[in-house]
């Protein structure tokens, strides 16, 4: 794949880190903290992951073909020969 490959899955992975931890922080922690509300904090975070994840998807299915080959490319089939 090459460095771009990995700068996408950076995003995915990033993304869905974020979501984990919003989720944590909006349905799993009970404390509360003077002048912060941890489950709005949790649910910013979501949201933020959510719409990364979305937009790192659409890179990596909408453009990273066009970066990758020009449209006006030959490409050559090889085929099969039996080594008999």
């Amino acid at each position: 794949m090459g460095a771009e490959g990995h700068v996408l899955t950076m995003y995915i992975g990033t993304s869905i880190f974020l979501i984990a931890l919003g989720a944590i922080l909006r349905y799993a922690v009970t404390g509360s903290v003077s002048g912060f509300d941890i489950q709005t904090a949790g649910l910013i975070l979501m949201i933020v992951g959510v719409l990364g994840l979305i937009l790192s998807l659409l890179m990596m299915t909408l453009w990273s073909e066009r970066r990758r080959r020009p449209a006006d490319a030959v490409v050559e089939e090889r085929r099969y020969r039996d080594p008999v």
